[in-house]
């Protein structure tokens, strides 16, 4: 199984890129893992919020194949301790799935078209936090969710 994880956005911040950065190069210890940025629309500024999520919607869409099991990072989705993330996880690769891909929208979330296409949605924290902490705050989990399933001491329960 192959793991992408989708952003819209760049990440200006260096110290964010490097985290990502770090915990990617980590991860690919375990699954072949790819972190893809779709880049900022141009000119939102006479976008309406809807039109805005619509066209991110669908540079989101024409990145998946039908096989692709689309997971939402979504404020609305369900909640996982990270020894439940990993049984998650565990689930995914045990159904023979091709890619996983799970998907960080803009400000403003995903297009009706996106929910659509979507097989969940997961929930990293009640709290809200933007769209770029978000990165690093997952890949590690990720990161966490398979040392957990290798039973290595990385997670301390």
């Amino acid at each position: 199984m192959q793991i992408r994880l989708i952003a819209i956005g760049k990440t200006d911040n260096k110290s964010i890129q490097s985290l990502i950065d770090e915990y990617s190069k980590r991860l690919n210890f375990y699954i072949k893992f790819d972190f893809e940025v779709i880049p900022d629309l141009k000119n939102t500024k006479s976008l309406s919020e809807t039109i805005q999520k619509e066209k991110e919607g669908e540079l989101i869409l024409k990145k998946l194949t039908p096989s692709d099991e689309l997971i939402l990072l979504d404020e609305r989705g369900k909640s996982y301790s990270s020894i439940d993330f990993s049984q998650f996880l565990q689930k995914k690769m045990n159904a023979g799935l091709k890619q996983l891909i799970f998907v960080i929208g803009g400000p403003y979330g995903f297009s009706e078209a996106v929910y659509a296409r979507a097989n969940g949605k997961l929930s990293i924290s009640k709290m809200t936090f933007s769209h770029q902490m978000i990165r690093p705050f997952f890949v590690e989990q990720l990161y966490r969710g398979f040392t957990i399933l290798r039973n290595e001491p990385y997670h301390h329960e």
